[in-house]
């Protein structure tokens, strides 16, 4: 009987897990310390001296009913899942939240330092190191943050600012590839005015969402924005820049929460593989440097804002989360591939060659000896009644959309670039068509990724629905 009673008290003493939302978010600066330090997101080298705006890492930690999770979004072109884990593995271990329910993503700006560091650069080296570490302070202060609070989401169509940068072209109008075959049937980013366009190969998704964090007193915590617009670019060369996905950062807070260094925003990048924001239409003048960065981050800050001020929020927004690693193939080059690749190094006049031939070869050459297989780590979480999915590629738009409609939650929206970079995602169809984002070493997975990929999203929503 005495047992009985203390097994009883001690059941009672434990307090069930808190039902109601819990948020805590947090921005840590990742801007290099040291110069001049390699930009990557270009071909050739590029070397910056100075930063014209800071990168961050960024993070929002939620709970309900004793399910704490993590999304993360860092100024970077990519980070390589090595690198992701490690920064994971840190924060776990200082916050106790699991490995497996943290969503780490770049942002994708092209004008940011490489994370994973030239072997025997020190800059980068050292570089790297701080970016793993404080990308995992971003989530041990927004754990450190905790507080009650109320969410809300939206999606508001934003269309004009996307353009598929994938063309059909009349004869004459796609080059050769760096390898030197004539076969692809689309291509990237054609002379804007051309005569030579046919119609784009592909669409755009206009759904820009928007998830927005108060206190339980209604004050601003933090939003974080998803839209399927590739970086923008118009940054010099000798400058780091967290591109659009920064500048709306800092105008989403000095509009919603001016003087509040603890409010987070974030933009994260949706399925953009094969969009930009280039009118190849109506080509339009020539921009300044940060003009359109400034305005298309104007744009959508305004938008975030508006939406915030007038959505419904939920004091309760039941969490699941769950993972699965996808292994697929990856590409080889063809024989054909290889002997050109390998007399493609071999060739001191670069003027004999295709263009970025060289870089190709070499990335041609590091397939073939690699690994046969990727270990891809897909993720999939509701917030209620909002689906995020997250992969690990440059994602074509026609994926994204097909996952927000057959995802049995309203709304839905994938982040790209999260849990690692194995290269652009097109769909089969883009892929016998050719073009940049399907050329060995741009695509590094198989015709069928994007396929396999696609239906393990939709099982992992249909595991977290239930």
């Amino acid at each position: 009987m005495k047992t009985t009673l203390l097994t009883l008290a001690l059941f009672c003493a434990v307090p069930a897990a808190a039902a109601g939302l819990r948020a805590g978010a947090a921005a840590v600066d990742v801007t290099p310390q040291e110069w001049p330090i390699r930009v990557i997101g270009n071909f050739g080298l590029t070397l910056a001296n100075s930063a014209h705006d800071p990168l961050h890492a960024r993070a929002i930690v939620l709970e309900d009913s004793g399910v704490r999770i993590a999304i993360v979004l860092v100024d970077s072109c990519f980070i390589k899942r090595e690198e992701m884990d490690r920064a994971k593995d840190l924060a776990a271990k200082r916050t106790n939240i699991p490995v497996n329910r943290i969503l780490m993503a770049a942002t994708h700006t092209h004008s940011a330092p490489p994370s994973r560091a030239k072997k025997g650069d020190g800059i980068e080296e050292r570089y790297v190191e701080r970016l793993v570490t404080q990308t995992a302070e971003a989530v041990v202060q927004a754990n450190g943050r905790l507080q009650p609070a109320k969410i809300g989401w939206a999606v508001r169509p934003v269309p004009e600012e996307l353009f598929n940068r994938r063309w059909f072209m009349r004869e004459g109008g796609i080059l050769p590839n760096p390898f030197g075959e004539t076969g692809d049937l689309a291509r990237m980013n054609p002379p804007a005015g051309s005569d030579s366009l046919i119609h784009p190969a592909g669409g755009t998704d206009p759904g820009f969402s928007i998830v927005s964090i108060q206190t339980v007193g209604g004050k601003p915590l933090a939003l974080l924005g998803n839209y399927s617009l590739h970086y923008i670019g118009g940054v010099p060369g000798p400058e780091v820049s967290a591109d659009y996905f920064g500048e709306f950062s800092k105008q989403v807070a000095s509009r919603l929460a001016p003087g509040d260094p603890a409010f987070v925003a974030m933009l994260t990048n949706g399925t953009s593989g094969d969009v930009n924001n280039i009118d190849f239409i109506h080509p339009r003048p020539r921009a300044q440097p940060f003009e359109r960065i400034t305005a298309v981050a104007g744009k959508l800050a305004g938008h975030a804002v508006e939406q915030s001020r007038s959505m419904e929020y939920h004091a309760t927004a039941p969490i699941q989360m769950v993972e699965r690693e996808l292994r697929v193939r990856y590409r080889r080059p063809t024989p054909e591939q290889l002997r050109f690749a390998r007399a493609a190094l071999e060739e001191k006049d670069e003027s004999k060659l295709p263009r970025n031939a060289k870089t190709y070869a070499g990335w041609a050459i590091a397939l073939n000896d690699g690994p046969e297989f990727a270990d891809l780590k897909l993720q999939a979480l509701r917030i209620g009644q909002l689906g995020i999915a997250a992969i690990p590629c440059e994602v074509f738009t026609e994926i994204g959309i097909t996952l927000k409609e057959l995802s049995p939650f309203r709304p839905t929206f994938t982040i790209e670039l999260a849990n690692g970079h194995y290269g652009y995602l097109p769909t089969p169809r883009h892929f016998k068509l050719g073009g940049y984002e399907t050329w060995l070493g741009t695509n590094n997975l198989e015709p069928e990724a994007s396929v396999k990929i696609t239906r393990t999203i939709l099982d992992l929503f249909e595991q977290i629905e239930k």
